[in-house]
């Protein structure tokens, strides 16, 4: 069965800084969207989806050397009516950066972050409309990206970032705190995907 995979994502920040992009003392400012939908070619098929809005803030700590968080907010929906088709989640994603010049304009980096989701599940009926809240879901994991920063002026940064190691577990909860069997999972993931690249563009002042 054939399947249509439409996604955007844009990555973005700003860095206040009078000296160089990436010293000890300046703040990153940014964030992320993101935006996928699944249909099948079948007739009569519905659209699943996933959005995800995540603002950050970073601290250069050092030379190079960033930390800070992600809060946000993420909406999902299945295709098909299901006791647990639709999740949204209050996201906080704390991450540290370190940067390791190549040239003036090339910087590579990496990223570790422990993004978490705590949110409600509803149910949703054949016709996709949301029905009443059947458990709270809690994510939590960890993640390892490695990218490219290129720096055509000092005001500018592009990003190009790449999926690396991740691990991530998803549980849901009923009403009185028990875990639901069948509704929750663990995923693992290793790897570098070069075709689903994060593009991002950051400005410095």
């Amino acid at each position: 069965m054939k399947k249509l995979l439409l996604s955007f994502a844009l990555l973005g920040g700003v860095v206040f800084t009078s000296q160089a992009q990436t010293d000890k003392g300046d703040f990153m400012l940014g964030g992320n969207v993101s935006f996928n939908t699944i249909k099948s070619d079948a007739s009569g098929a519905k659209s699943s989806y996933d959005l995800s809005i995540v603002p950050n803030i970073g601290y250069f700590v050092d030379d190079n050397i960033a930390v800070g968080t992600g809060i946000g907010y993420q909406t999902a929906r299945l295709d098909e009516a299901s006791e647990f088709g639709k999740t949204e989640a209050f996201v906080i994603a704390p991450f540290g950066r370190y940067y390791t010049p190549i040239t003036n304009n090339f910087k590579f980096f990496g990223q570790l972050s422990v993004p978490m989701a705590f949110g409600n599940v509803k149910a949703i009926d054949e016709n996709l409309e949301t029905g009443s809240k059947t458990g709270s879901s809690t994510s939590i994991g960890v993640a390892l990206s490695p990218g490219f920063a290129y720096f055509p002026s000092n005001k500018i940064g592009i990003e190009f970032a790449i999926n690396g190691l991740s691990y991530n577990n998803y549980s849901v909860e009923d009403g009185d705190g028990n875990s639901i069997k069948g509704a929750g999972y663990d995923s693992f993931s290793f790897g570098a995907d070069f075709f689903a690249p994060s593009l991002g563009i950051q400005f410095y002042f």
